[in-house]
């Protein structure tokens, strides 16, 4: 039976000897993110240094970016990205460059620079060929993975358009790739990231010609006539409804040749009034022939969506004991903090799932789907409900706002808990595929879903709105007054040397990621705000500026608010992160800790708090769990059997990515991309790598 469950990750690790790869970003193309090497283990783990740091040169002392990727090696190269989305190349036992290839003209790293992260590349090769596809911005690059040089005869000189082969054209709607795709004998089959507003991109799935960059076969993840699943939409939807994508990353079964794909909301995310019905293939885990794209079972966790939950991360691949038989299983984390395990092949679930009447909506026009699914088996990971005796400090708030699980988003506030960023995210979960043990970790933060009336601005007959007044009725909700930024919304402070005029006008108009479209706004007002911010508006840059349009939606979502009190911590009693271990044969917890801490709050004789997380773990048959992903910059090793902490090291910056493992030469590393950015932390353009003396 273990020789069975090792196949999981066979594929993707090269066996245990001189050198052991990490040839995906999870490790295997069944994301188990396990390891088979030992070298490192729970009697020597204390001893761990560094090795090497690698410094990628491309941020600026004050500027803001990320690292959000995990690295892969093959045959002792290490392939990443960087901040401003270059892909480099690395000697895996050294950090030194063998090559670096970056993609941008200015235009094209100012646009990418805003809302743009990379979470990792792809490796293909054949007898004569060995390649590495990564994106940046709308482009999927084909390079050689010995010269990092764009392969000429792939796509247009080496790239391919992401916008191009849609179901239909999208403009300039947001539009990037933010997971690598999977590698099937001569496909690569990718997702995409769209905006999360009205007239945001279908979601569309496609497989590319790994030679040439062609479209080979798409997936409508919103169903065209004849389609399976196009009933669960009104009529003409795909022709108009965005969103149903896959941001999050892939599984790839390649002994039967299925190809996982999560799937996320589909949009406007908060207000589903123009998309009435359940909304297949949203939010939903979907099982597709991976040479032909044909369904073959999909399950949908969410019905007709109004809280952004995104499926967040890849599935992962598991083998567990029912009836005495061994099933080949497949485990889906949600941002709810749900786990979903299913039948590989059949879809079937292996714990019942029961669906539950959930609160309606009071929104006019909203039709929220009276039930939604609820595995029985494992509990929640996350907590999803809280009292008033849960609150810190605004118990007087929380009983003005909406808080039973799957409350709709509302005009009084609904709390989200987990909050829009889970629960589960994208650094997703690891396997012990010998023991079918599931280590996560979650986010425990409440967030709030509130929704209004679009504002009806004046006509301005007279003289414009000054820039400030402009940015506090439109920006400060998200930006802050202080345009210093807050939640998932950056800063505006130094913009202009960011971003061009051109650039920030079309978010205005368009929207990006999480920010919705200000079209509705007058052009006065535009060109008042972008003078607020920086820039300098002549008369002639507002010609061919999109006019203002009646926003189609009746309500508009507030903000991205996280719910945190007076100290500025989360406004819910802690743990506010945690990391357990789940045994997926029986549904049950083997153990769950608290994950990270704040110092202020431990000097202070508070237990161990934990934080809000991004970025996940992995396993290795030395018995640990490596994981970085929590505010306070430690990257930690623990006893994946107990749970004790056996080592911890303080990065340069908060580690929000998942680390790998490999061995070269003999002798086993451990490396993580310490990028921060996020959560108001400093950012930094390091990876680090550990290994023993």
């Amino acid at each position: 039976m273990r020789a069975i469950a090792l196949l999981l990750f066979a594929a993707g690790c090269a066996s245990q000897g001189p050198d052991t790869d990490w040839r995906v970003t999870g490790g295997d193309p069944g994301n188990t993110r396990f390891s088979p090497l030992d070298q490192i283990n729970t009697t020597n783990v204390a001893r761990l240094r560094v090795a090497w740091v690698y410094h990628t040169g491309d941020l600026a002392p004050d500027q803001h970016g990320e690292i959000q990727a995990t690295p892969i090696v093959v045959d002792g190269v290490l392939y990443a990205t960087t901040p401003a989305l270059a892909a480099i190349a690395l000697r895996a036992a050294s950090g030194t460059l063998l090559w670096r290839f970056d993609p941008r003209t200015t235009h094209d790293a100012r646009r990418t620079d805003f809302s743009h992260v990379n979470r990792g590349v792809v490796y293909w090769a054949d007898s004569r060929d060995r390649r590495i596809f990564f994106t940046a911005g709308r482009k999927l690059y084909g390079l050689d993975a010995r010269t990092g040089r764009p392969i000429p005869t792939f796509g247009d000189s080496g790239s391919v358009d992401l916008a191009a082969g849609l179901s239909r054209a999208i403009g300039d709607a947001y539009l990037v790739a933010t997971s690598p795709g999977a590698i099937y004998q001569d496909l690569l089959i990718q997702g995409m990231r769209v905006g999360e507003e009205e007239g945001s991109a279908p979601g569309d799935l496609r497989a590319y010609d790994v030679h040439t960059g062609a479209i080979r076969w798409t997936f409508h993840t919103i169903p065209h006539p004849g389609e399976f699943g196009y009933e669960t939409w009104p009529a003409g939807a795909w022709q108009t409804a965005g969103g149903a994508n896959s941001w999050a990353g892939l599984s790839l079964d390649t002994a039967r040749g299925i190809v996982y794909v999560p799937t996320g909301s589909a949009t406007p995310d908060f207000y589903g009034g123009a998309r009435i019905g359940a909304n297949l293939f949203a939010n939903s885990l979907l099982a597709l022939d991976a040479a032909t794209g044909k369904r073959l079972w999909h399950f949908q966790t969410v019905h007709h969506d109004l809280w952004d939950r995104d499926l967040p991360a890849a599935p992962n691949f598991v083998t567990v004991t029912r009836g005495g038989l061994r099933v080949d299983a497949v485990a889906q984390i949600a941002k709810s903090g749900f786990v979903f395990l299913f039948d590989r092949q059949s879809g079937k679930p292996l714990f019942d799932v029961a669906e539950h009447a959930v609160p309606a909506s009071d929104l006019r026009g909203e039709r929220a789907w009276p039930t939604q699914p609820f595995p029985l088996k494992p509990a929640p990971f996350a907590r999803q409900t809280i009292t008033a005796a849960g609150v810190t400090e605004q118990q007087q708030r929380f009983r003005t706002l909406r808080s039973t699980f799957f409350a709709p988003p509302s005009r009084r506030g609904s709390i989200v808990l987990p909050g829009f960023d889970g629960g589960g995210e994208w650094g997703g979960a690891a396997v012990d595929p010998e023991t079918a043990t599931l280590y996560v970790n979650g986010s425990d933060v409440p967030w709030i879903a509130t929704m209004r009336e679009p504002a009806q601005l004046p006509p301005n007959p007279g003289a414009p709105r000054p820039g400030p007044a402009v940015y506090a009725a439109a920006c400060a909700a998200c930006h802050g007054a202080d345009r210093g930024g807050r939640d998932r919304a950056p800063s505006l402070i130094g913009l202009s040397g960011r971003l061009s005029q051109r650039d920030v006008r079309l978010i205005l108009d368009w929207g990006r990621g999480f920010m919705p479209s200000f079209a509705s706004l007058p052009l006065v007002d535009k060109a008042a705000l972008l003078e607020y911010l920086g820039y300098a508006v002549a008369a002639a840059d507002t010609a061919g500026w999109r006019s203002p349009r009646k926003a189609a939606s009746p309500y508009e979502f507030v903000g991205y608010e996280r719910w945190r009190d007076t100290s500025g911590y989360p406004a819910i009693r802690p743990p506010w992160g945690t990391l357990s271990a789940i045994d997926l044969n029986t549904g049950e917890y083997r153990w769950r800790i608290p994950l990270g801490e704040f110092a202020a709050l431990t000097a202070r004789g508070m237990p161990i708090t934990g934080t809000e997380q991004y970025g996940g773990p992995i396993a290795t048959r030395g018995g640990l769990l490596f994981i970085a992903a929590t505010q306070d910059a430690k990257f930690r090793a623990f006893d994946r059997n107990t749970g004790r902490l056996l080592w911890e090291a303080t990065l340069p910056a908060p580690g929000y990515a998942t680390p790998c493992t490999f061995a070269v030469g003999g002798k086993q590393f451990v490396v993580v991309a310490a990028g921060g950015g996020k959560l108001g932390s400093k950012s930094s353009d390091t990876y680090v790598a550990y290994s023993l003396p």
